[in-house]
């Protein structure tokens, strides 16, 4: 149902803020015009703290608006009505605090994520033992191994007919 999030990040100089994105954290993006870049992200997570500092905004995203409206009605929670505002069909949830959440069909082009590579995270505590690892196959023993499946698998086919 959720396809992805889309969050807004408000700044002061939004134009060093996305060069810092794209060639610092080389964040793939895409440009939907003017130079306005929207983010790939790696997979994330969403906290909620009590209190208030700010306005803030955050999108959740569907493959079909229309379809999670009809969802969430089932569940007894209301969407308000779609508004189409080109770059995606936009509908609104309250939460339970009475907050509102925006959901929307993108209508955009959408980055890829930006995957996460193994240096980006931490390594792991070592707690005992760990398990014996598989010995890992070769691509070379592996290609040998498909080509002679291919082979028996032929083998077989022609004492059939």
């Amino acid at each position: 149902m959720i396809i992805g999030a889309h969050a807004i990040i408000y700044s002061k100089d939004a134009a060093k803020d996305r060069a810092f994105f794209r060639d610092v954290l080389d964040f793939p993006n895409v440009d939907v015009g003017g130079g306005w870049l929207i983010f790939g992200l790696p997979p994330s997570e969403a906290a909620f703290h009590p209190g208030f500092t700010g306005k803030h905004e955050f999108y959740l995203m569907c493959e079909d608006v229309e379809a999670f409206a009809a969802a969430m009605a089932a569940a007894g929670v209301r969407c308000s009505p779609r508004k189409n505002l080109g770059w995606g069909v936009l509908t609104e949830l309250t939460l339970p605090s009475g907050g509102r959440l925006g959901v929307y069909q993108p209508r955009h082009e959408r980055p890829p994520a930006r995957a996460v590579k193994k240096t980006d995270r931490p390594a792991p505590k070592k707690a005992g033992k760990a398990p014996p690892r598989k010995a890992a196959t070769r691509p070379a023993k592996k290609a040998a191994a498909k080509k002679s499946a291919k082979k028996r698998s032929a083998k077989k086919t022609a004492r059939r007919k």
